[in-house]
């Protein structure tokens, strides 16, 4: 798959499946601008991917702070052909316990951030009759996970914004799909197994055994499974398929 000439948005790309997303993106040509909140990380990490790789600082806690920083990075003449919308999950826990302000802080993360991003991009895309919009959710979409109630909320608004997206720029050639992680690891998935372990009293060992033995495939993923799937939608070879939630699970979710 050639991404040679492709130029890249990558959001979240700080760590994990983002990183993994812009080191297999540059190994298949493409150049591409990492965008997270962290300005170490993403030197450290520029330097390590060379000089394909660019970053933008801002924090996706402000929608109109990353707004403002990448329309900057547009108006130096930088055009992206594809957009990665990734960001750090949502605070954990019961639905019922979950503040307003939970919600109000995951929507700006998600789906404010993402559609700011959108904006900014889709009229190039449209000038170019090309685009890529990818946006990394869960398979909460499909089946709610216990103890992620904010987060299971936000994800369901992406997936539903973004189906409605791929049908208004499908006539423009470009495309929208989501990719629902399941067990990767990660950070996220690290601590939220942490957490079960403390609240039941088992180890963290247990817990790892206990939720791969969930998933068909016998293993947990990897940010490079993600980046694969990623790849493939971001491509020539996916220039058919829009509007999609694509599960890297290992098989994990139980519905058709």
């Amino acid at each position: 798959m050639n991404l040679k000439e492709e130029s890249a948005l990558i959001c979240g790309a700080s760590d994990g499946i983002g990183k993994a997303i812009a080191k297999a993106f540059i190994e298949h040509g493409a150049c591409v601008t990492l965008l997270a909140r962290n300005e170490e990380k993403l030197r450290a990490i520029c330097n390590e991917l060379g000089d394909k790789a660019k970053f933008l600082v801002a924090d996706f806690n402000d929608p109109q702070g990353v707004q403002s920083v990448v329309a900057q990075h547009l108006s130096d003449n930088q055009n992206f052909d594809i957009l990665i919308n990734n960001t750090g999950g949502p605070t954990p826990g019961m639905l019922l316990d979950a503040e307003i302000t939970d919600f109000e802080m995951a929507l700006r993360m998600h789906l404010h951030c993402s559609h700011l991003l959108v904006q900014l991009l889709v009229p190039k895309m449209k000038l170019k009759g090309h685009g890529r919009i990818i946006n990394i959710i869960s398979t909460s979409i499909r089946q709610p996970i216990e103890g992620i109630g904010v987060s299971n909320t936000t994800r369901g608004a992406m997936a539903s914004w973004a189906k409605t997206l791929s049908n208004e720029l499908g006539p423009y050639g470009i495309t929208v799909n989501n990719i629902l992680p399941g067990s990767i690891e990660t950070k996220r998935l690290n601590s939220l197994m942490e957490s079960k372990a403390i609240k039941t009293n088992k180890t963290f060992d247990q817990i790892q055994a206990e939720s791969i033995e969930t998933i068909p495939l016998r293993r947990i993923g990897s940010p490079e499974d993600m980046a694969n799937a990623a790849l493939f939608l971001a491509s020539e070879k996916a220039s058919y398929i829009t509007g999609v939630s694509l599960p890297v699970d290992g098989g994990r979710l139980q519905c058709i």
